[in-house]
C-alpha cells in the first residue's frame, strides 16, 4: 500500500508539474482577418471568382498589404460572360481577372462627377503598361466600361475595398475604348463610315497611338465634314494615327514631328498645355492622356486636326 501510495502521488505530481508548465507557455492568439479574399469566400455569389483567382494564383496577392479597390463580378456576372472558364487560357483569365483591381482604396465617394480613367493592375499592354478603365459616376450610379454596373459599393476589407458589379469588365482594344465613351460616338461614327475599314485596322495587333477628337471638336467642323469625300475622310482621320508605336505622353517633346498613318505629319508644341499643330496651323488642346488599351494608346483631342487634303 505504501508503495502505491509512493506512486499515485508521483504521478499526481508529475501531471502538475505538466500543468503548470503548460499555463506558462505562451498562447498565440488566433489573428482574424477581413481581407478582400476573406470577404469573397464567405460570400457564396463570389464562388466563381474565387475558384479563377485560386486556379491563376491571385489569392496570396489579394491577401497582401494594398490597398486595392476589387470590381468583383459575382456568379451570374461570370455566367452572363458567356466565356468558358474551363477553357480560357491561364493568362487570358489573369488578364481579365487583374483588369477588376486597382492598386489604390478609391471609394465611390471619391468619385467626381462624371468620367474618370484609372489605371488597373492588368500591366498586359504594349511594353508592359497597365491596362486602362473607364469609370463613369453619373446619376447617383457608377458605371465600369460603360457595361458593368456597380450594384453594391464601398464594402470595406483590411486591405482595400469591393465594389460589387453586375458583369465582368473586359480589357479593351482601342475601338472597344472608344466605343465605350460616349464623347467619342462621332469618331466611331466616322471611323464606321470612311471607307478603308479603319475599324478593322485599329482592332488589329498595333500597337497604335490615336489622338482622338470628342464629339465637340467634330461638331465644331460638321460644315467642313459635310463637304468631304469618302477618301477625303479617311485622309482626317488617319492624320490622328501613329503606327507601329505606344506613344505616351511622357515620350512628347516640344516641337516634335510626328509621322502618321496619313502620310503627313503634325507637330507637339507643350507649353502650360499639350497641343498640337496640322498642317494649316491650328493648334488642338490635349484634353486626356494615356488611356492605354490593349493594342495602343489614346489621347483625346478638344478639335480635329485637318491634314493638307
Amino acid at each position: 500500500m505504501y508503495s502505491l501510495f509512493k506512486i499515485l502521488t508521483l504521478a499526481f505530481l508529475s501531471i502538475a508539474l505538466v500543468s503548470c508548465g503548460d499555463d506558462d507557455d505562451p498562447v498565440t492568439p488566433v489573428v482574424e482577418t477581413n481581407t478582400i479574399v476573406d470577404i469573397a469566400v464567405g460570400d457564396a455569389q463570389f464562388s466563381t471568382l474565387v475558384a479563377a483567382l485560386t486556379r491563376v494564383d491571385l489569392v496570396s496577392t489579394l491577401q497582401g498589404d494594398g490597398p486595392f479597390t476589387v470590381f468583383a463580378p459575382t456568379n451570374a456576372a461570370f455566367t452572363a460572360l458567356g466565356v468558358d472558364l474551363a477553357t480560357i487560357s491561364d493568362d487570358a483569365l489573369k488578364e481579365i481577372l487583374l483588369y477588376h483591381v486597382l492598386g489604390a482604396e478609391v471609394k465611390s465617394t471619391d468619385l467626381a462627377d462624371g468620367q474618370t480613367y484609372a489605371s488597373t493592375a492588368a500591366a498586359t499592354g504594349p511594353g508592359g503598361n497597365a491596362l486602362s478603365m473607364l469609370v463613369e459616376k453619373a446619376n447617383g450610379g457608377v458605371k465600369v466600361n460603360n457595361v458593368a454596373t456597380v450594384t453594391a459599393a464601398d464594402i470595406s476589407a483590411d486591405n482595400g475595398v469591393i465594389h460589387i458589379v453586375d458583369n465582368v469588365i473586359t480589357p479593351l482594344d482601342i475601338v472597344g475604348h472608344a466605343q465605350a465613351n460616349s464623347n467619342f460616338s462621332s469618331l466611331v461614327g466616322a471611323l464606321v463610315s470612311a471607307p478603308g475599314e479603319l475599324v478593322g485596322v485599329l482592332q488589329g495587333d498595333g500597337p497604335f497611338t490615336v489622338f482622338a477628337p470628342i464629339n465637340s471638336g467634330f461638331d465644331a467642323i460638321a460644315d467642313v465634314v459635310a463637304t468631304l469625300t469618302g477618301d477625303q475622310l479617311a485622309s482626317v482621320l488617319t492624320y490622328h494615327v501613329v503606327s507601329g508605336a505606344n506613344v505616351l505622353s511622357t515620350d512628347l517633346s516640344n516641337g516634335m514631328e510626328v509621322a502618321t498613318v496619313n502620310g503627313q505629319n503634325f507637330k507637339v508644341l507643350l507649353g502650360d498645355k499639350v497641343q498640337l499643330e496640322d498642317a494649316g496651323g491650328n493648334a488642338s488642346d490635349v484634353i486626356i492622356t494615356d488611356v492605354q488599351a490593349t493594342n495602343g494608346v489614346i489621347h483625346a483631342l478638344g478639335s480635329v486636326i485637318i491634314p493638307a487634303l
